[in-house]
């Protein structure tokens, strides 16, 4: 790698002929990614451009150029594999212990909890496990879904639960039902 100038203009390491075939075959690639990665590289080694310069040319950014010039230091032809964004490791929200939580509080109705409805949302789930402690932050509805379906739980809908102030309510409704 070579810098030039005050601002260390960055430019690749002289490559190797099997390198150069390699960028070269790259270029036919369907891999959009890969394409791109080999016109920076080249432009780089063969005609001394900036990355600046090369990001005007590819209409992309000179972060962008840097980043490729930098992954091809540490990487080699490694770097011309687009690599996945994402996560490596298990980031569970909910251990064994919140899931079961979580399937204890949706068992119940949300006026316990002190909400004004008798309906269930993901939304309301994920806030208050935020406020219990079983996440360190409010969590996406979508989360508290994955974690209720790790346990068995399609939750398909918001589940209602109808209760009345009205003593006589449960045999108002048995009645009802017949």
């Amino acid at each position: 790698m070579v810098f030039h100038g005050g601002m260390k203009a960055l430019y690749v390491r002289e490559i190797t002929e099997a390198e150069r075939r390699e960028l070269e075959q790259g270029l036919r690639s369907s891999s959009a990614f890969r394409v791109r990665r080999c016109q920076i590289l080249l432009m780089s080694a063969d005609e001394g451009l900036k990355a600046r310069e090369i990001g005007e040319r590819l209409r992309c950014s000179d972060q962008c150029v840097r980043d490729a010039i930098w992954a091809f230091e540490t990487e080699g032809l490694n770097s011309l594999q687009e690599k996945s964004r994402a996560r490596h490791s298990q980031q569970a929200t909910f251990d064994q212990a919140g899931r079961d939580w979580l399937q204890s509080v949706i068992r119940q109705t949300p006026r316990a909890f002190g909400y004004e409805t008798s309906l269930w949302t993901l939304d309301k789930l994920a806030a208050l496990a935020q406020q219990a402690g079983y996440s360190k932050s409010v969590v996406r509805a979508e989360t508290v879904g994955r974690a209720l379906a790790r346990e068995g739980i399609n939750w398909q809908r918001a589940k209602q639960r109808i209760n009345s102030p009205d003593e006589r309510y449960a045999g108002k409704k048995s009645d009802a039902i017949g």
